[in-house]
């Protein structure tokens, strides 16, 4: 058989590869730390920060279009326009913030998932891993495609849409509108190079935030998919071990070795835990008020309008929904092994074994969880609570509106 045809080994990095090839799109380089070429990775940075000042002038800018808006009644539908981009843009400002913050925490979680992660076929049979990557790679497949959807679509739709009506339509003059709703102190449309130049940079602000808010979430997906994988397998062993009384030793050593590995995974979430739980607080706030302005964007308008917001709306809606998913995922997945461990025939074994067992149980009935500051940990309960949420804050925006 051709050598081209044997089925190699799935490493750590092939399960990084979509977070860490789009972060660097951007001049975030996750490895940086292993980096031989110290030119590269400074003009990396250099092309981060310079991205990161230029996108948070855009938000500003942003800032005081929705001021200026909400000073009359007749300019505050344009204030509920552009207040989903500003959540959206402060949210991606934030969980980039955050990585920074914790990169250090980030570097040794990822390098010791790696260590962990099963390095031959056989084992990573064993952990049942192509199941959680064909599972992981959906999930990220369909987040990413609505993510880039809705910054493609605000950032080049005006542009195209001027366009089509000046070449293809016989209007006269070429609209010189942009995407997204931003004060400039200069007049960004006055002459055609000007506007370009505007436009681009527009765009590349947008794209930035779109993967900050990505990436962000991505690696979330990741490293909680490696979790479970180690959480199940913990399952599964304890589930399989067959306890043989005559070989008390042989338990005592293979229980022990659970316990240490089961103790690394929970260390492993706490970092999870203290690295995501703010931003994620922030995140679910912003969702809110977010599907709110969008959900009346969407009974305000125009067709063309409605569609536009409405990927926006589906983005909001489906990343809510992604990390309440692998948040409810990690808890039942640390939960189980418990009840792995309560299904031996342990009544068959030592004391002391017996003993071991009962604070490996009662351990994981404090399951592994995230909990952002105030909120329930974060399952698909939380999910519930920030579309009620939402509605609540449409119900109010509605009512005030039309009153007034």
């Amino acid at each position: 058989m051709s050598s081209s045809l044997v089925e190699s080994p799935r490493t750590f990095g092939d399960m990084m590869r979509m977070p860490v090839r789009f972060y660097k799109t951007i001049g975030e380089d996750i490895y940086a730390h292993r980096s031989t070429n110290e030119l590269t990775s400074l003009l990396l940075k250099i092309y981060l920060y310079a991205g990161f000042i230029n996108f948070n002038l855009l938000v500003c800018g942003e800032l005081v279009f929705f001021y200026k808006s909400i000073q009359d009644f007749e300019t505050v539908r344009l204030a509920i326009a552009v207040a989903p981009c500003i959540g959206f843009s402060l949210v991606a400002d934030f969980k980039q913030l955050t990585m920074a913050v914790y990169k250090k925490t980030l570097i040794q979680l990822l390098d010791e998932l790696e260590e962990m992660h099963p390095k031959t076929l056989l084992a990573q049979k064993a952990y049942k891993m192509a199941d959680f990557e064909r599972t992981m790679k959906r999930v990220i497949s369909i987040f990413t495609f609505l993510c880039l959807a809705y910054t493609t679509t605000f950032t080049l739709y005006p542009a195209v849409k001027a366009t089509v009506k000046y070449n293809f339509l016989g209007y006269e003059t070429f609209d010189r509108n942009f995407g997204f709703l931003i004060w400039f102190p200069y007049d960004a449309t006055s002459r055609n190079w000007v506007y370009w130049i505007t436009y681009w940079d527009i765009a590349h602000g947008a794209y930035l935030a779109g993967i900050a808010f990505l990436c962000a979430d991505l690696l979330l997906v990741v490293v909680i998919t490696q979790l479970c994988m180690h959480f199940s397998y913990i399952s599964g062993r304890l589930e399989a071990h067959p306890c043989d009384p005559d070989q008390d030793e042989e338990n005592l050593s293979f229980l022990c070795s659970m316990i240490k590995y089961h103790d690394k995974c929970l260390t492993l979430c706490e970092h999870v835990n203290n690295m995501y739980s703010f931003s994620l607080l922030l995140n679910f706030l912003m969702a809110s008020m977010q599907i709110c302005f969008i959900a009346f964007q969407v009974t305000e308008s125009t067709i063309e309008v409605i569609l536009i917001y409405c990927i926006f709306l589906m983005t909001s809606m489906v990343q809510v929904f992604l990390v309440c998913y692998y948040g409810d995922a990690l808890i039942a997945a640390s939960e189980r092994v418990g009840d792995a461990a309560y299904n031996q025939n342990w009544f068959q074994c030592s004391k002391r074994y017996c003993i071991m067992l009962k604070l490996m149980i009662m351990r994981s009935q404090k399951p592994a969880m995230i909990r952002p500051p105030t909120f329930p940990p974060i399952s698909l309960v939380t999910y519930m609570k920030v579309i009620s949420m939402s509605f609540q804050f449409f119900a109010l925006l509605k009512t005030t509106y039309y009153r007034d």
